[in-house]
This record gives structure tokens, C-alpha cells and sequence, in this order.
């Protein structure tokens, strides 16, 4: 895990270790709420719910939006999936095979950036898998978001993104795309 990674789930869970924070999210979870009425329902004062709102808004778990002179809460459901998301990363890291992540280690930079696509068939398709799972299952994408998620990692995000859908990891159609389940990639020895 990078250590950017690691940091925001230190951050993640140092934040979320705290029984007001906890009962804030479940709040947060069923509608958008003001300060007041969230002080009400968890019997706090409004500077005490104001301050765990800004842990939580620190770490991009809610988001706030004005409405007069009321500041309306709410909880950001992708923050958690991203939190999930970087958990499973960690945990599939450790369950891989030693030669996979030695493929990773070798062309992984420390920020799990890609430093080269690799020329061996095999290992670019060890590379491929770790990319793909870049992407949410079930989730549309435009072809600019496949571009902006593959240029976080790696600067040619034209021959990824062709490489993805020719492993048939990403599925294509008019220039909106999507990740398919890993049973349906094609196999290193096919192509």
C-alpha cells in the first residue's frame, strides 16, 4: 500500500473510532440534516456536532451545501466505497501470488504508479488485472474518466485502455465503459 494510501486509512479510521462520529454517519446515511438537528437527535451541543462534522468533511465523508443561512450535511457514499475499496487493494496485495507481486514490485514505483508497460505477455497481463481493478463493477464510465483513472497510474492511457478492452477486462460501447466480471477476462494463454 502507498503510503498516501495508508494515511488516508489511518485517517479513515481514527476518525471513525469515535462513538458520536459513528451515530452522525448512521444519521447521515438516511437524509441530509442541519447542526441543530443532528445536536437534537444525538443530544450534543451544536459546537460538539459542528466539530465532528469537520473531522468527517476532512476526510471526505460528508459534504456540506448552504441553503440561506442553514448548512445542510450529508454523507458521501463513494467516500466509503474508496475507504472499501482501498481496504480489498490491501487485502488482495497480501493474498497474491509471490510472482505477481513480484511483477507489481518490479514495475510499481513507491506512489503505485506504473514506471513501464511490461513487453512479457504474462506480466502485462498481472499489470492489466492490477489496473482493472482500478474500476467500480457496475459502474459506467466515460471515456475521459477511464483516461483521468489509467493517467493517475500511468501516462498512456490510450494503450491501456485498448489493452483492457482487447483482455477483455473493460467492455466498450460508443465511448461509455465499463469493468467485467474477472471470469469473463481473457486468459494470458489466448491471446
Amino acid at each position: 500500500m502507498t503510503e498516501t494510501a495508508s494515511h488516508q486509512l489511518l485517517a479513515f479510521f481514527k476518525a471513525m473510532a469515535n462513538e458520536s462520529r459513528l451515530r452522525l454517519v448512521a444519521l447521515l446515511s438516511e437524509r441530509e440534516r442541519s447542526v441543530g438537528e443532528l445536536a437534537e437527535l444525538l443530544d450534543l451541543t451544536e459546537p460538539t456536532v459542528s466539530h465532528h462534522l469537520a473531522v468527517l468533511k476532512a476526510i471526505g465523508l460528508v459534504s456540506v451545501r448552504a441553503e440561506g443561512v442553514v448548512r445542510w450535511h450529508a454523507l458521501v457514499p463513494k467516500a466509503l466505497a474508496r475507504m472499501n475499496r482501498a481496504l480489498l487493494e490491501q487485502g488482495t496485495r497480501r493474498t497474491r501470488t509471490g510472482a505477481e507481486a513480484r511483477v507489481l514490485e518490479t514495475f510499481l514505483d513507491a506512489r503505485g504508479a506504473l514506471t513501464r508497460i511490461p513487453a512479457n505477455r504474462s506480466k502485462r497481463h498481472v499489470v492489466l488485472k492490477w489496473l482493472v481493478r482500478q474500476f467500480e463493477e457496475g459502474r459506467r464510465y466515460k471515456e475521459s474518466e477511464v483516461n483521468e483513472t489509467i493517467q493517475r497510474r500511468y501516462w498512456d492511457s490510450a494503450t491501456l485502455r485498448r489493452e483492457l478492452v482487447g483482455h477483455r477486462m473493460l467492455a466498450r460501447e460508443r465511448s461509455i465503459y465499463w469493468r467485467l466480471p474477472d471470469d469473463q477476462w481473457l486468459n494470458v494463454d489466448a491471446r
